[in-house]
């Protein structure tokens, strides 16, 4: 077991310029652009600015929580990214993102280069200006939607071939493209294109995709035109095989980029597996850069990954989620849909201070989530609201030396029987965290390998 330990003087890591010290930037950062109107649209004046900046406000064994300066906005981490495929959040206005404390919103490369186009984002000063949001952005390289969403994708060493979803012509997206994309959408962070393989193919195929994808990150780290004033993240493949997550690690770390993901995972592999990734992978990545696990969004995922060294990750569950009626609250989840719940009175979380859980009782977003859209607004916004909570408390209680016990206590409410999950139980010892109190004495762990939220409908409390 290791001892842990709070850090309250700050390390700090420049990737670029140290800038003049400012009064009150927890929270913002001068903007990145000027913006002059014209009449074809906004005309972008840059100014000097760092990149990134990493650093390490405290610690807790692996766990670390961190300041992450970006061209745009002032970030702490652990952070969750809320995903905004076209630059939105169904359901959301970018004010009350603000309201809930969302630092950046993840879009995706392929949707927003087919609509509203790559060019048009360009002429515009980029996706910051178009969607009239000025904290961080992340763009993903389009790579994974197009395996993932189209079934006729092909990928050879020149890129990924698909099918044009509006002419059904083929069509190819290569690295540089990517980046050229990217480039003019204008994210602070942007993703290298990676050859994806679900975590659930062996053999031959997940080293061919692992060498392919430390071949494409020098073509994207080539291609990129804008390292000034945004970062690319290089993304760490290689399936359930360890060696082969050695070798893209340490390939990827002698690149020296701005930061670095772990790709390839939620994607049905058992959560033993995951975990054991995830803390090979933080164990192989510099201390000094952000840690990005892509695609993770359960709560209980996200606390075990913060306690093995992550700092960043992204999911559409909380949204998604909630368009089928369904909220997050610190017990697991509640099914709003449920009979039960047309005569419940009290709100979704009665500790919640979110403003729908202090406006609205389950029995009316009930009625809502059966026969109006307002109803999935709401949950949509109690449940970022939720995981975004769960990342300011994530990094204040690493910062204030208290992290185990706000792990312990997470798991109390969620598994107040004790069953806490094996896979659990595994990834906490490595992380040096006692959770002995959280678990019933001889509790049958080995019945919830694959467990990331409690089964069981909360109905009440």
């Amino acid at each position: 077991m290791f001892r842990g330990m709070s850090l309250q003087a700050p390390i700090t890591w420049c990737l670029c310029f140290k800038p003049k010290p400012k009064t009150n930037t927890t929270n913002m950062l001068p903007p990145l652009h000027s913006r002059t109107r014209s009449r074809q649209g906004y005309t972008t004046t840059r100014t000097k600015a760092m990149a990134l900046v990493f650093e390490v406000l405290g610690r807790f064994n692996r766990a670390r929580a961190a300041r992450l300066t970006l061209p745009h906005h002032v970030c702490q981490t652990p952070l969750f990214m809320p995903v905004g495929t076209q630059g939105t959040i169904k359901g959301l206005t970018n004010s009350q993102l603000e309201d809930i404390g969302c630092q950046i919103i993840l879009g995706n490369t392929y949707h927003l280069a087919l609509r509203p186009t790559s060019e048009l984002l360009d002429e515009v000063g980029g996706l910051h200006n178009f969607m009239n949001w000025q904290r961080g952005l992340l763009t993903d390289s389009g790579g994974f939607q197009m395996v993932s969403l189209l079934h006729l994708a092909d990928i050879t060493e020149k890129g990924v071939t698909f099918q044009s979803p509006v002419d059904g012509k083929p069509m190819l997206l290569t690295p540089e493209e990517s980046i050229q994309i990217q480039n003019r959408i204008g994210a602070d962070i942007i993703m290298a294109l990676d050859d994806v393989v679900k975590t659930t193919i062996t053999g031959p195929r997940v080293e061919e995709a692992m060498y392919r994808t430390l071949r494409w990150i020098d073509r994207c780290i080539a291609a990129h035109k804008r390292p000034h004033d945004q970062n690319l993240f290089g993304i760490v493949q290689g399936g359930l095989d360890p060696i082969l997550r050695d070798i893209c690690a340490k390939g990827l770390v002698e690149r020296n980029l701005p930061g670095y993901a772990i790709g390839g995972l939620s994607g049905g592999e058992d959560k033993n597996s995951f975990w054991r990734v995830v803390a090979q992978c933080t164990a192989a990545l510099p201390e000094d850069k952000p840690r990005y696990v892509m695609g993770v969004g359960y709560p209980l995922d996200i606390v075990v990954c913060s306690a093995l060294g992550a700092d960043m990750y992204d999911c559409v569950y909380p949204t998604r989620t909630a368009r089928f009626g369904t909220a997050l609250i610190p017990e697991g989840v509640l099914k709003l849909k449920h009979k039960a719940m047309a005569e419940d009175t009290r709100p979704i979380d009665p500790t919640c201070p979110c403003m729908v859980c202090k406006n609205y009782t389950r029995a009316y977003i009930h009625c809502l989530v059966t026969k109006d859209a307002m109803g999935s607004q709401l949950l949509s916004y109690h449940n970022l609201y939720y995981m975004l909570q769960l990342s300011r408390n994530l990094h204040f209680s690493i910062v204030e030396g208290r992290f185990p016990e706000f792990v312990c206590d997470f798991l109390h409410k969620m598994f107040p029987k004790g069953d806490v999950p094996e896979w659990v139980c595994n990834a906490m010892e490595v992380a040096g965290i006692d959770i002995s109190s959280c678990c019933a004495p001889f509790s049958s762990c080995e019945e919830s390998v694959s467990k990331s939220m409690p089964e069981e409908v909360i109905l009440a409390g």
